[in-house]
C-alpha cells in the first residue's frame, strides 16, 4: 500500500481536515492529546518521528523539534470510526511543556504542578548544540533543517514574525509560548550566521563590567 493510499484511510472529513491524536509510551502511561492532519501524518510516517498539527499556529511541527523531547512512533492505530489515531511512541525525556512527563500529570480539581525551574544556560546550550547537527547534516521531516534550507530570507522573516507574536500575546501562557519559540528562532538565526551563543554572552558579560 503506498503512503497516500495509508493516508486516506483516514476520514479526514468528519473534523474538517483534523483528526485528535492519543499518545500513549510503550509502558501503556497516556502522554497527551495532539492533533494531524494530512501533512502532519505523512511527515511522521516518512521519518518514524511524531508531527502534530499545531492549531493555534496553523502549522506542522515535530514533537521535540525545540526541546529535544523527540517521540519515536512505535506503532500508529485507528480508531473504529477511522476519524483518530493512537500513537505507541518511544518519549525521549518528557512530553509536557511544564516539566511533567505526562500532561496528564493530575486529577480533575488538583492544583497545577509546575517543576522547579532551570535557570542556566543548559537547554539554551542543547538546543544550540541540536540547531547546529541540522545546519550540518539536514534530516528529512525537520523543521529546522527546512529552515536552513530555505535560507537567509526565510529564518529572518520567521524571526522577525515570532517577534511580533511575543508583542502582541494577549495572556501570560502565550507569552511564555511565544517567548520560547522567539528564542529557538533566534538560535537559528545565530546558527546561520554562524555565531554562538556563547559569543552573544560573553557581550553581555562585558557590558556587565
Amino acid at each position: 500500500m503506498s503512503l497516500d493510499e495509508l493516508i486516506e484511510k483516514i476520514n479526514w472529513e468528519n473534523n474538517v481536515g483534523i483528526v485528535p491524536v492519543v499518545v500513549q509510551d510503550t509502558k501503556g502511561e497516556v502522554l497527551t492529546l495532539a492533533y494531524m492532519n494530512r501533512e502532519a501524518l505523512r511527515r511522521t510516517l516518512e521519518t518514524g518521528y511524531a508531527h502534530y498539527y499545531s492549531r493555534s499556529q496553523r502549522r506542522v511541527r515535530m514533537k521535540g523539534e525545540v526541546s529535544g523531547n523527540t517521540q519515536r512512533v512505535k506503532e500508529i492505530r485507528i480508531d473504529c470510526d477511522s476519524d483518530a489515531l493512537l500513537l505507541i511512541v518511544e518519549q525521549k525525556g518528557v512530553a509536557c511543556h511544564t516539566g511533567n512527563y505526562s500532561c496528564f500529570y493530575r486529577k480533575l480539581g488538583e492544583p497545577e504542578r509546575v517543576l522547579p525551574m532551570d535557570y542556566s544556560l543548559t537547554i539554551l546550550r542543547e538546543l544550540e548544540e541540536l540547531i547546529r547537527k541540522r545546519k550540518e547534516s539536514p534530516v528529512e521531516g525537520s523543521y529546522t533543517s527546512r529552515l536552513f534550507k530555505e535560507g537567509r530570507e526565510r529564518i529572518y522573516k520567521k524571526f522577525g514574525e515570532e517577534a511580533v507574536e511575543v508583542l502582541v500575546a494577549e495572556t501570560r501562557e502565550g507569552l511564555i509560548y511565544e517567548t520560547a519559540d522567539m528564542l529557538y528562532h533566534l538560535l537559528v538565526l545565530l546558527a546561520y550566521n554562524d555565531v554562538s551563543l556563547g559569543e552573544v554572552m560573553a557581550e553581555l558579560r562585558r557590558r556587565r563590567r
